[in-house]
């Protein structure tokens, strides 16, 4: 039968309260036991124990993680803008607009290279 709640005191009802989370935690630690003994049992048609089952899981978990690459070293320059020295090029990746400009105009590569 559901009690009133409407006439029951402050008092009442945090007691209410009270006895209904104690009956929630006891039911969630029956709950668990009965799941532990269905997987016991499960585990056991299978022979193995569940202490054997968890430690296999643990030892695939620890396996130990591949470190990082530590960073490259950057490039030295290989080729210099003839107009300006400041712009270099590794020769490596996309081909710098200053670098394309010059051997359209006909300039070297030997002649851009630094040395």
């Amino acid at each position: 039968m559901m009690p009133d709640l409407k006439s029951m005191s402050r008092k009442e009802l945090e007691k209410l309260q009270a006895d209904v989370a104690k009956a929630l935690r006891n039911a969630q630690n029956r709950d668990r036991r009965d799941a532990k003994r269905a997987a016991e049992k499960a585990a056991a048609e299978f022979g193995f124990s569940l202490v054997d089952l968890s430690e296999g899981e643990a030892k695939v978990a620890k396996q130990p993680k591949k470190k990082a690459k530590p960073p490259s070293k950057p490039s030295k320059p290989q080729f210099v803008n003839p107009a300006n020295p400041k712009e270099t090029w590794t020769g490596k990746g996309r081909q710098p607009n200053w670098y394309r400009a010059e051997i359209e105009k006909g300039t070297s590569r030997e002649s851009m290279k630094i040395k």
